[in-house]
């Protein structure tokens, strides 16, 4: 009988990378051999190029998350479009791509937007969000709830942010060890 392809999970992180956080996930990620897809905001790619570099050599993924962070709903069309070619600029540099990665902030962009981008990027939504940014959700009420509604194949969001420490912190480690104990595989897009 041929083996089975264990059950895999997309882990992704976004808003980072910051000394704060990102460090703290490349450790956690490397407990369990886990690659993980960093959506970054290019400022912050700017900013800390240290820190990029550390997720570069551990293996992981560097994708788009506009250079300023920008709602593709309340921004023009062009000004959205230049700040994704700002941020590209800086991830072709760290680690070049033959077809880039872009995850709209919020999950917001317009249909023309997505339209253009998709012609040089491939659009990364979700189907679980941690919620881990959120200060009224619990620690422990985040983790509940994203084993509950992760499944094979989910792209998970997790911010590497300080707004999303507390949850960060608490939630990544033990989510791993759940499901690296029930057989799951970590994986970069």
């Amino acid at each position: 009988m041929p083996a089975t392809t264990p059950p895999t999970l997309y882990l992704t992180f976004d808003d980072g990378p910051i000394p704060e956080e990102t460090p703290f996930v490349v450790e956690q990620l490397a407990q369990y051999n886990a690659k993980g897809t960093f959506f970054c905001v290019g400022d912050n790619l700017r900013r800390h190029p240290e820190v990029a570099g550390l997720v570069v050599a551990q293996g992981h993924r560097l994708a788009n998350h506009t250079f300023h962070h920008l709602s593709g709903w309340s921004t023009s069309h062009a000004h959205y479009l230049q700040d994704v070619a700002q941020c590209q600029e800086l991830l072709d540099a760290l680690q070049p791509e033959a077809r880039p990665l872009l995850r709209p902030p919020y999950g917001r962009i317009t249909r023309p937007l997505a339209r253009e981008l998709h012609r040089t990027h491939q659009i990364i939504m979700w189907d679980m969000l941690t919620c881990d940014y959120d200060q009224q959700f619990a620690p422990e009420e985040c983790l509940a709830t994203a084993i509950r509604l992760s499944r094979p194949g989910s792209i998970v969001v997790f911010h590497d942010s300080l707004k999303a420490s507390r949850n960060l912190r608490y939630v990544l480690p033990r989510y791993l060890a759940h499901f690296a104990e029930l057989g799951y595989g970590f994986a970069s897009l």
